[in-house]
């Protein structure tokens, strides 16, 4: 997993591609500019390249920035969302999914019944 970030309160997905040759401004200006988000704000900015192997995650850690950095060994590839550039809202799980390799769509394993029975 990326370090510890268990204080982030929020977890945001930048979906589509990211040119991976981007910094710390560079994010930052894609972060304000494009979704009008704080890159200063207690928040976790996820990008990914094109070929999905390369991930990277933009944080404010009180004093000054940190950029993580993930790149997959061999055939594996991050279940990246491509259908929209969006900046998506993530769950503690759906980030454990990410970075586990899975969809962050995942199906829900229990799903409520449709009817009620008399037993």
């Amino acid at each position: 997993m990326l370090g510890e970030l268990s204080g982030v309160a929020k977890i945001f997905i930048i979906t589509g591609r990211t040119d991976m040759r981007k910094s710390f401004d560079g994010l930052m200006a894609i972060i304000r500019d494009t979704y009008q988000l704080d890159p200063y704000a207690n928040a976790l900015y996820l990008f990914c390249g094109r070929d999905s192997r390369k991930l990277k995650a933009l944080h404010y850690d009180k004093d000054g920035f940190v950029l993580y950095q993930k790149r997959l060994d061999e055939n594996g590839r991050f279940q990246w969302p491509r259908n929209a550039s969006e900046a998506r809202l993530l769950t503690r799980q759906e980030f454990r999914w990410l970075m586990e390799g899975l969809a962050i769509d995942q199906p829900k394993a229990i799903r409520p019944s449709k009817e009620k029975k008399d037993f």
